[in-house]
């Protein structure tokens, strides 16, 4: 639903990365790890969680090799760090369909900007492959570089105040349910993304691009 979305209602656009600008998939990286460790990948998904040590890796706490030395606990395979590191960046697999266009188009009208929670190491693959894509924003707000991660109110309220606009008027951009829910918790006006199409008719209801 986007009827709460009228021509200058925003003077931002936020936006998050995965599985809104760029299309990830986590099942390659378990079946590349799978693969090293001449295990099932159904094995490997059993076990995988984004529990405590995988937040602490988006904010920079940890560093990768003392992410994966959890990983090989938590997984029970026994991997180098260049083959979790394999299957790791594994995940991106490219853009979204006909999101460059939609940037593009909005970045005509308003600023644009994203916040994702991501490490240094998918920062690190993602950053000079989709530089043309990433040039829309006028920043990329990192969990790993400001220490914060959606959902947590204190990590919204530092990119909108980075962002230097109220937080009312700023429409943000997310797949997760729970990133939605505490963007909105936050005064951020939300757009919960399942498909391109989400995108599409969100920028159409703001006036910044025309549906087909």
């Amino acid at each position: 639903m986007t009827s709460f979305l009228t021509p200058h209602c925003a003077d931002a656009l936020l936006f998050d990365l995965g599985r809104v600008v760029l299309d990830v998939d986590v099942t390659r990286a378990l079946a590349c790890w799978a693969a090293h460790a001449n295990a099932a990948p159904a094995q490997i998904a059993a076990r995988f969680r984004q529990e405590h040590h995988y937040q602490q890796h988006e904010i920079g706490a940890i560093d990768a090799s003392a992410y994966f030395a959890t990983l090989r606990h938590s997984l029970g395979i026994d991997i180098t760090d260049e083959q979790f590191l394999e299957g790791w960046n594994a995940v991106i697999v490219g853009e979204m369909p006909g999101i460059d266009a939609l940037l593009a188009a909005a970045a005509r009208h308003l600023p644009l900007y994203a916040f994702s929670n991501t490490n240094v190491a998918h920062a690190a693959s993602f950053s000079a492959p989709f530089a043309k894509l990433l040039s829309h924003f006028q920043t990329v707000f990192l969990s790993s570089s400001i220490g914060l991660r959606k959902p947590d109110a204190a990590a919204y309220d530092h990119v909108v105040r980075a962002i230097g606009v109220p937080a009312a008027r700023i429409v943000f951009f997310d797949d997760s349910n729970e990133n939605i829910a505490g963007a909105r918790a936050s005064g951020l006006k939300t757009v919960h993304v399942r498909t391109p199409r989400d995108v599409a008719e969100a920028l159409a209801a703001l006036g910044l691009v025309e549906t087909k």
